[in-house]
C-alpha cells in the first residue's frame, strides 16, 4: 500500500469512493460532502496553502481511499480540519485509516497547526471510534464555516 499526495487524475475515483461510502452508511444527505461540488475537484481544492490530501493506493495502482487536512474558513488560525477520510469497505479495519490520520497529524504539525478539528455524523460510527482512539474529544458545537450543516458531531484534538 502506498500513501501519496493527490493527483488531478484521482478526482473521479475519489469522488466515487466518498459518495459510495456515505450512501453505504445512510449518510448521503444534504449538508454533507456528498453534495459538495468540491468533492469532484479535490485536487484543485487541496492546492490551497497549508492543505494536503493523501491518497491510498495498492501496488496495482488501485485507489482505495484517502484523507486530508484543510484550513477551513472560520477556524482559528492555528486549527485545521481533518477532511474527507474515506476508505473502500475491503480496506477498513486493516490500519490504513490510522496510517492516513497519522500522516495528516504529522503534516498539520509541520504546517504550524496546534489543533485539528473534525465534523462527522452518528452514521459513521466506525470512524468516530477511530477518531476517539487518536485522542479526539467531542465538542458541543461546530467551529468554522464548512457549510456542512448535515454534520451533527464535532471533535477536536490538540497537536
Amino acid at each position: 500500500m502506498q500513501i501519496r499526495s493527490i493527483k488531478q487524475s484521482d478526482n473521479p475515483e475519489l469522488a466515487k469512493i466518498i459518495r459510495a461510502t456515505l450512501t453505504e452508511f445512510g449518510a448521503d444527505h444534504p449538508g454533507t460532502v456528498f453534495y459538495d461540488a468540491s468533492t469532484d475537484a479535490l485536487f484543485e481544492l487541496f492546492k490551497k496553502p497549508r492543505s494536503v490530501y493523501y491518497v491510498a493506493e495498492t501496488e496495482e495502482r488501485k485507489i482505495v481511499g484517502g484523507g486530508g487536512i484543510f484550513p477551513t474558513e472560520g477556524l482559528p488560525e492555528d486549527t485545521c480540519e481533518l477532511v474527507k477520510m474515506y476508505l473502500l469497505p475491503e480496506e477498513r479495519g486493516k490500519g490504513l485509516g490510522g496510517m492516513i490520520i497519522e500522516k495528516c497529524l504529522e503534516t498539520a504539525k509541520e504546517y504550524g497547526f496546534a489543533q485539528i478539528y473534525i465534523e462527522s455524523m452518528p452514521e459513521l460510527e466506525q470512524a468516530l471510534k477511530v477518531y476517539e482512539r487518536f485522542g479526539f474529544n467531542y465538542l458541543g458545537a461546530p467551529l468554522g464555516n464548512s457549510g456542512h450543516f448535515g454534520c451533527e458531531l464535532w471533535m477536536i484534538k490538540e497537536l
